[in-house]
């Protein structure tokens, strides 16, 4: 059945000419041989695909032109939640505290996107939204940038040297008295607990209390 008029069929012909996609010259054909008089099982035998894959190339034309048989492009924000505008402006009530020095809570931004697109959302979400826009999570640096290496390595030679020379003073003091120290060992079940200084309780029987 012809349902192209004359300017219509000369505007295909003149596409198919065009070094266009090889899939839009195919559906471009597809119309053209419907409008030769060929029914739609005919013409999908004879281009080698599916019997939907010529009815929806008819329909696109009909419905939106030339334009319609174009090849769409992969990719893209086909689920998206909001608009790329919708997310800045969204960013944007959190932009203020982020810039004076301020902590962003991801949950407090987590419930304001739910709450704007009416359902909930995972994590992975809201982290790929602040990426998309250039936010970064901020980490403590592990040194200053204006550090004196050289100050640092003086301070640490200074507090080594002042700690050798108080253990080896502790050592000296300690040494004359080492002899004298009696050699018992850690535990002594065997003996009575010892008396505490100002207390009466617990005192072991025969003894007296300890008296300043």
């Amino acid at each position: 059945m012809v349902k192209c008029s004359n300017g219509q069929m000369r505007r295909l012909k003149t596409a198919l000419r065009w070094k266009g996609h090889p899939e839009q010259r195919q559906r471009i054909q597809m119309v053209l041989l419907r409008e030769s008089g060929m029914t739609q099982p005919a013409i999908a035998e004879a281009m080698g695909v599916s019997l939907s894959t010529v009815n929806r190339a008819h329909m696109a034309y009909d419905h939106g032109g030339l334009k319609a048989l174009r090849r769409k492009p992969s990719g893209g924000r086909k689920r998206e939640n909001m608009t790329v505008a919708e997310e800045k402006a969204l960013l944007a009530r959190f932009a203020k505290a982020a810039g004076a020095g301020e902590l962003l809570n991801i949950h407090d931004l987590k419930a304001a996107y739910e709450k704007a697109i009416g359902h909930e959302t995972s994590n992975s979400t809201v982290y790929n939204l602040l990426t998309r826009h250039g936010w970064r999570k901020l980490m403590p640096r592990p040194f200053h940038p204006k550090r004196d290496i050289a100050a640092q390595n003086s301070f640490k030679k200074r507090v080594s040297k002042c700690c050798e020379e108080s253990s080896a003073g502790c050592r000296q003091a300690g040494s004359p008295l080492a002899h004298h120290v009696r050699r018992r060992s850690a535990f002594r079940p065997d003996e009575p607990p010892a008396a505490v200084l100002g207390s009466h309780r617990h005192q072991a029987r025969g003894c007296l209390p300890a008296h300043s």
